[in-house]
């Protein structure tokens, strides 16, 4: 691993696993597979594209576009010609992508299909710097600045043969603190903030993660948080990439379950919310069962509690407990596993907080939640749990070379190659953000215990202060709401009332089938939740 930047980690990387598989993505009902090689291929050809377009070194070009091969190759391709991506949620409207697009200054958006090009329209004309669309889809409509993919590579095929363009000569100008990408953030008040992240941020965090978590060339990964997201895109992206793993990509949000069986993936990145749904699914299939399998199931669950406390510290149960456990495993974790692929080795989350008794669940059947800590602002692994211990109430002990400290008032500070370079022309933000010490300051309250492993406890400017003056923090509240199957999100609030109250939002798929169940009537979602015995549940 001697590269510095993200190009020399894609050459690299592609030299030595040409011939391996790196994404899948499903076509027509079959997975389509593209090795190593044949993505360079595909780089170095969309790159001279770009470049065929007069586009350089910091240049801004945004990707609006779910997970997709396309995607992650957009990525290489414009960091190999020194510009930055600028990441787009593909969720968001035409008035919050025109404001990004607007503030980081970007020439062209990568889309991926019609809705998404649609949105540019509106604005494009509205925006001076924007020169056109890159549509994925192949959508070619020069009238209306929209050039294809397949012309992209195209062009790029023509600027090899006349330039005698290679990826080792664009990207020989590109150093480790140029800026690769700018992640817009949303805060409390304001518009989002665009984050700068260089790339010996992302290769820091890239190399740091894989040696405090055991990734390997032959895991494979299932794909589809956000790329958008630093998260998946520094672990699932960067990270699996250069490793020489294999990167397939879920169809969509509502196909992971499906996903998971076909592929078997031995790494799953993934937010807590998906694990707590998995945690109710099963529970609630098992309270249907006969009344002796329900017997069998939470006996096997006592058994894997105590085995967990050997296993979370990477020890393996013997004895009386052993032998008790692998009768467990046959009888009940077993089935468990095989509902998530039959080869996982563990699930890694973020994002938010994992509820201890949800990873409790998943660590007695032998799968482990490794949750760690971070944000866009730290590229983003500051902590994370280790497969020799992990610990749930907390995001685990500092990977390599990051530093953290507890301030006077708690709140978690950090310093080190992970920390971004600033805010996209905000200095008073980033001034505000990073003290003149160098430390990062998170927003987050927390502390170490014993074995140095960071817990959070609540968010700075989270903490909720009654009408009485009490200081109430939210987020355990929270956590314990939506460890119930039919709630989906909650938001405590009581600053200057008499008492403490949440919004809630429910899971409607799981309150309907209770509605159902229960013979209830209702016209629509409204008069459900207006229903009384909704608001006894």
């Amino acid at each position: 691993m001697s590269y510095t930047t993200i190009p020399g980690m894609f050459l690299e990387t592609t030299k030595t696993n040409a011939e391996r598989p790196a994404y899948f993505e499903k076509v027509g009902g079959e997975w389509k597979e593209y090795k190593y090689g044949e993505v360079r291929d595909i780089v170095k050809k969309f790159a001279a594209g770009l470049a065929s377009l007069g586009l350089k070194k910091d240049d801004k070009i945004a990707i609006q576009s779910h997970n997709c091969p396309r995607w992650a190759i957009s990525d290489y391709a414009i960091a190999s010609i020194g510009a930055a991506s600028v990441t787009v949620y593909p969720t968001l409207i035409a008035s919050q992508i025109k404001y990004i697009v607007d503030d980081s200054d970007t020439q062209y958006v990568i889309t991926q299909d019609q809705p998404q090009t649609d949105k540019i329209l509106e604005f494009i004309q509205d925006s001076p710097k924007l020169k056109g669309i890159i549509a994925m889809d192949n959508t070619h409509d020069p009238a209306r600045n929209i050039i294809s993919y397949d012309h992209i590579i195209e062009l790029g095929e023509k600027y090899i043969k006349d330039t005698g363009f290679t990826l080792e000569k664009a990207s020989k100008d590109v150093k480790p603190n140029d800026l690769l990408t700018l992640i817009y953030t949303s805060g409390t008040t304001g518009n989002p903030k665009g984050v700068m992240l260089s790339h010996d941020n992302l290769i820091s965090n890239v190399k740091a993660g894989a040696k405090h978590i055991s990734f390997g060339p032959d895991d494979t990964f299932l794909s589809f948080l956000p790329l958008s997201h630093v998260f998946e895109r520094m672990t699932g992206h960067y990270t699996a990439f250069s490793l020489g793993s294999k990167t397939y990509y879920a169809e969509s949000i509502d196909t992971i379950g499906e996903n998971m069986l076909e592929i078997g993936p031995t790494i799953v990145i993934s937010v807590p919310r998906v694990f707590e749904k998995i945690n109710a699914k099963v529970v609630d299939k098992v309270s249907n069962d006969p009344a002796i399998r329900q017997k069998i199931f939470w006996w096997a669950i006592g058994v894997g509690k105590e085995a967990a406390k050997l296993l979370t510290r990477g020890k393996k149960p013997s004895g009386a407990l052993g032998f008790k456990f692998k009768i467990a495993d046959k009888l009940v974790f077993s089935k468990l596993k095989a509902r998530v692929g039959g080869n996982l080795r563990f699930f890694v989350s973020g994002g938010a907080p994992l509820s201890k008794e949800v990873g409790n669940f998943f660590a007695s059947a032998n799968i482990p939640i490794l949750e760690g800590y971070g944000l866009t602002e730290t590229s983003p692994v500051i902590t994370a749990n280790q497969e020799k211990l992990y610990k749930f109430g907390t995001v685990g002990c500092l990977i390599e070379k990051v530093e953290v400290k507890i301030a006077d008032d708690g709140e978690i500070l950090c310093k080190g190659p992970n920390v971004m370079l600033g805010y996209y022309k905000n200095p008073e933000a980033t001034k505000e953000a990073i003290d003149e010490d160098g430390w990062f300051h998170t927003g987050d309250i927390g502390r170490f215990d014993e074995d140095n492993y960071l817990m959070i406890t609540d968010r700075k400017k989270s903490i909720l202060v009654t009408a009485g003056g009490k200081n109430i923090a939210p987020a355990p509240l929270e956590i314990a709401l939506t460890s119930s199957k039919y709630i989906e999100q909650a938001l405590a609030i009581g600053d200057r009332r008499k008492f403490v109250s949440a919004l809630i939002v429910p899971s409607f798929e799981v309150l309907e089938e209770w509605a159902k169940a229960k013979g209830i009537d209702y016209g629509n979602r409204k008069s459900l939740l207006d229903h009384h015995e909704v608001h006894d549940l």
